[in-house]
């Protein structure tokens, strides 16, 4: 019999038709039993039992997890992020790799949008003065009056630019690659968005030529009280960097929703001016059941194609 491995932490299988119709044509399906990101040597354990397909959450699937795969053909990222597969290993193996960009945009748009209403009305820091019985007058900021930079121009970095300006708020953007760019969008150097935005948030992928985009350099480049956002992936930011920033108020707050290590446990934890969320970025109901079932249908089309289901 067949193996399916799904490896995300999480994943309704009873409410998914293409997974359905997987089972149907005697494929079994194997889970996360851990229900968190795998290591590289717990993804291969997993896919050991001779898995022909991979429903794939951030785990790292690398050569020597593909090398340890031999009867594996097809890898479905459930999101959009291909930047924990090694392709160049994939493809010298003939696996064919897969994934969701579009699916999980809108959630990941819609948590960014309320990072930045949030930081800039400080309703975090208002709300726990409020439980210890004090009543701040806090003035907070309106969007309309910032210059909005965001680092990428994909599937989630578009949309953020569109509801950004329905608040009238200026929008700038940089990304070399850009294919789509949005009206009144002006595309600019990297030196002149750090230099030149209110609120700078990530969407583009990791690779070692993005790592620590944002670094010392970086944060000493920003306007004075810059906002930071990171919702695309953990190693785009300089978190120890950043935390420095945080404490000198040359970054007047900080959203993250990834890190580089997860769960995170670093310096930021101690820091009040920053959101710290828990990689939930496409955690919405309705993304979500998009997602899954789009991995799942990407998994058993390619499965298809490969040969290795009729």
């Amino acid at each position: 019999m067949n193996t399916l491995v799904i490896s995300t932490s999480s994943f309704d299988i009873d409410n998914n038709p293409p997974l359905q119709q997987l089972r149907q044509k005697g494929m079994r399906i194997v889970t996360n039993p851990h229900k968190r990101k795998l290591t590289e040597d717990e993804i291969i354990e997993l896919l050991g039992d001779g898995a022909v397909g991979l429903i794939a959450g951030i785990e790292p699937l690398t050569e020597r997890v593909f090398h340890a795969s031999p009867q594996l053909k097809v890898v479905s990222r459930c999101g959009a992020g291909l930047d924990s597969v090694d392709l160049s290993a994939a493809k010298q193996r003939g696996i064919t790799v897969l994934n969701t960009p579009e699916a999980p945009a809108q959630a990941v748009a819609e948590l960014t949008m309320g990072f930045i209403l949030s930081l800039l009305r400080q309703t975090a820091s208002i709300d726990r003065a409020v439980r210890q019985k004090e009543w701040p007058r806090t003035q907070g900021r309106l969007l309309a009056a910032q210059t909005i930079g965001i680092i990428g121009l994909g599937h989630i970095g578009r949309r953020i630019a569109r509801l950004c300006q329905a608040f009238e708020a200026s929008v700038i953007a940089h990304d070399p690659f850009a294919s789509q760019v949005p009206d009144g969008v002006a595309l600019v150097s990297l030196e002149r968005l750090l230099a030149s935005a209110d609120i700078i948030t990530l969407h583009l992928p990791y690779s070692t030529d993005t790592h620590h985009l944002l670094n010392t350099g970086a944060f000493a480049a920003m306007k004075p009280e810059a906002i930071v956002i990171n919702a695309a992936r953990g190693g785009l930011i300089d978190e120890n960097a950043l935390a420095d920033a945080l404490k000198s108020g040359k970054v007047s707050a900080a959203a993250l929703d990834v890190f580089e290590q997860e769960p995170y446990q670093g310096p930021l934890l101690d820091i009040d001016n920053i959101t710290l969320t828990s990689h939930v970025g496409s955690l919405a109901r309705e993304s979500r059941q998009r997602m899954e079932i789009e991995a799942a249908d990407n998994l058993l089309q390619g499965l298809i194609k490969t040969g290795a289901i009729s």
